[in-house]
Formats: structure tokens, C-alpha cells, sequence
């Protein structure tokens, strides 16, 4: 009876770390979130007046009225701020969603369509990872005629290769699995049993890898912008804002390099956080390992 007892109390306390495990993960998601959305809204409220030269407000340090203070030219630091990780946020997503895609569609013909296939895909992949990372993605952008679509192409191009290898082990387990042997049994088609069967299984890895993505995604846009390759010097880039304040830290203007490199980081270790979240709460197991 006792023993009974004691097992009871130990599964009431298990369900309740369990349970506030779960509120702690939803709320860490739900902090990275609304402080992601809140750039986002504020990047639209913004005016683009701010981002006008002003020769009457210089080089004038944080205040109440310019909370990041102003650059060289007058125009208000917060501003560019806001409206350069909009614009990195807006990067990484078509960079992440077509990265996602390649991974997604070769991890699986890796694991499906048989051994030749596997073999190519697979020399791809270790082909991608062997080739110097910064230096493939400013080819890459260069070849395609840089701006936004080539750095876009370019760190799209290079981001594929983890998730890649993630779908392709996923989906050879789920392979071995019963059902997909019964709908191989019936004569269903390769495509029909990776559509119906094998993509619904594999979803959560794809989307907590799409996570774990983005924030190497924005830091590599920011670090190719930084570098002058893509975009106009005109243009209020994260990476464009960091590269002109270099030139300005000699002479004191800290701010100009300190508020953005902070809030690029907050945003890309967000997303990452999301991602580290989702993974424990979707694939407890992958967390502990």
C-alpha cells in the first residue's frame, strides 16, 4: 500500500515538472517572438523622414529624442536600426525558405530514390560543406549580379547542406517503418509514399531546423553587406550601418556600432532560441542527447 503510495506521488511529480517544463518553453518561445515582432512593428511606424540627412543634428549621443543618437549625416540611428533588421528579417526568410526547400527535396531522394541517387547527393553535400563558407557565398553572389536576389541566392546556396543530412537519416528510418513496407506492398509510387506517408513524419525536424537556420542566415546577409558586397551604401542594412560606423569609432561615435551589433545578435539568438525550444518540446530525445 505504502509502495503504491509512493509510486503515485512520483508520477504526480513528474507530471508536474513536466508540466511547468512545457510553461517555462512556451514562454521563452512566446519572449523571442513578441520581441521579434516588436522590431518588425516598429520598423513600419518609423518614419523614413528620420532616414533623411539633417545637418542640424550631427553626431549628437543617445538621448530621449534619438534613443540610438545620430550618425555622421543627422539621421536618427534607432530608425536605421529597426528598418536594417527589417530588412535582414526579410532576407533571411526568402534565404531560409529556399534553403529549406533544397535540403528538403534531396534529403529525401537521398533516402528514397536508391543508392546511386544517395551516392550523388550525398558527394554534394560533403562538397558544399568542404567549400570555404564566406568565400562560396560572395562567389555565389557575385555570379548571380549581387543586390538583394544575390544575396539571397548566395546564402541560400550554402545554408542547405545540415538540414540536408538531417531529412535524409529521418527519412531512411521512417523508411524501415511498417506502413511504408504495406504502401510499397500495394504498388504505391515513390513520390506518392514520400507526399502522403514520409513528409508529414519528417515536418517538425524540417521546421525546427528552419529555426536553428535563421540565425546564421541574418548573420551571413549582415556579414556580405558588411563586406559591400550586394547592396547600395544608401540602403539601411545591419550590415551597411556596422561597415560605415568602423570608419567613425575612432572618433568616439560608439553608438553608431554598439546598438545595432546588439539588437542583430538579439534577433538571430531569438530565432535560435525558438528553434533550441521547439526541439526539446517536439523531440525531447535529440535535446538530451
Amino acid at each position: 500500500m505504502l509502495e503504491q503510495l509512493g509510486r503515485k506521488e512520483d508520477v504526480l511529480l513528474d507530471t508536474g515538472k513536466t508540466g511547468n517544463a512545457r510553461k517555462k518553453i512556451l514562454w521563452m518561445i512566446g519572449f523571442s517572438v513578441c520581441l521579434i515582432g516588436f522590431i518588425l512593428i516598429l520598423s513600419f511606424i518609423l518614419s523614413n523622414d528620420n532616414l533623411r540627412v539633417n545637418n542640424t543634428s550631427k553626431n549628437l549621443m543617445p538621448s530621449l529624442q534619438h534613443l540610438f543618437g545620430t550618425d555622421w549625416l543627422g539621421r536618427d540611428m534607432f530608425t536605421r536600426t529597426m528598418k536594417g533588421l527589417r530588412l535582414s528579417l526579410a532576407v533571411g526568410i526568402f534565404a531560409t525558405v529556399i534553403s529549406v526547400a533544397v535540403a528538403t527535396l534531396l534529403g529525401t531522394a537521398a533516402a528514397i530514390f536508391g543508392k546511386k541517387i544517395d551516392e550523388v547527393i550525398s558527394w554534394l553535400i560533403d562538397l558544399f560543406i568542404g567549400m570555404p563558407h564566406l568565400i562560396f557565398m560572395i562567389l555565389i553572389c557575385y555570379i548571380v549580379g549581387g543586390g538583394i536576389r544575390g544575396i539571397v541566392i548566395g546564402v541560400a546556396m550554402t545554408h542547405w547542406t545540415s538540414l540536408a543530412r538531417v531529412v535524409r537519416a529521418e527519412v531512411l528510418q521512417i523508411k524501415s517503418a511498417e506502413y511504408i513496407q504495406l504502401s510499397q506492398s500495394y504498388g504505391k509510387s515513390a513520390w506518392y509514399i514520400a507526399r502522403k506517408h514520409v513528409m508529414p513524419s519528417v515536418f517538425p525536424q524540417i521546421m525546427i531546423g528552419s529555426f536553428l537556420m535563421f540565425p546564421h542566415v541574418i548573420l551571413h546577409e549582415a556579414a556580405l553587406t558588411f563586406l559591400g558586397f550586394g547592396l547600395s551604401p544608401q540602403t539601411p542594412a545591419v550590415g551597411i550601418i556596422l561597415s560605415e560606423a568602423m570608419s567613425h569609432l575612432s572618433t568616439g561615435q560608439w553608438w553608431l556600432i554598439l546598438f545595432p551589433g546588439i539588437l542583430l545578435i538579439l534577433v538571430a539568438k531569438s530565432f535560435d532560441n525558438i528553434g533550441e525550444q521547439l526541439r526539446i518540446l517536439l523531440d525531447p530525445a535529440s535535446s538530451n542527447e
